[in-house]
């Protein structure tokens, strides 16, 4: 095994409004759209969507509700102009803001979002 993430996937138990953020909120492109599976356009790592009960037939483990914040998600930005602007953005779009820009004691500026599952996210620039 090589010590690289090579896919993120996002289990969902509802993909449609999931596949809207991340396309019309986020901006991603979708590459390969199955249904159930949803896969976008991104720079190294891929990204993607799945529904949660395609996997229940290979293992009980997906029936299990997630519990609690799991991952983060972090979108860098360009400068802190970009980090509140970007922020304003996604809000207009449908985000849900949970913490608005601010610079954090490890040199970074920081805003905090939600995508329609409850999964917080970030946009940051270092400073």
């Amino acid at each position: 095994m090589k010590s690289k993430i090579s896919l993120v996937t996002i289990w969902t138990d509802n993909i449609d409004p999931m596949k809207k953020f991340y396309k019309e909120v986020m901006g991603f492109e979708i590459i390969n759209d199955l249904g159930e599976y949803v896969e976008f356009k991104n720079e190294g790592v891929r990204f993607a969507l799945c529904e949660r009960n395609i996997m229940v037939s290979f293992s009980d483990e997906y029936k299990n509700k997630a519990n609690g914040q799991r991952f983060e998600l972090a979108f860098p930005c360009e400068s802190v102009e970009d980090v509140d602007k970007s922020y304003a953005i996604i809000l207009d779009k449908g985000a849900v803001g949970v913490k608005s820009p601010k610079n954090m004691p490890w040199n970074q500026r920081t805003a905090l979002f939600k995508d329609p599952d409850g999964n917080i996210h970030e946009l940051f620039c270092d400073l």
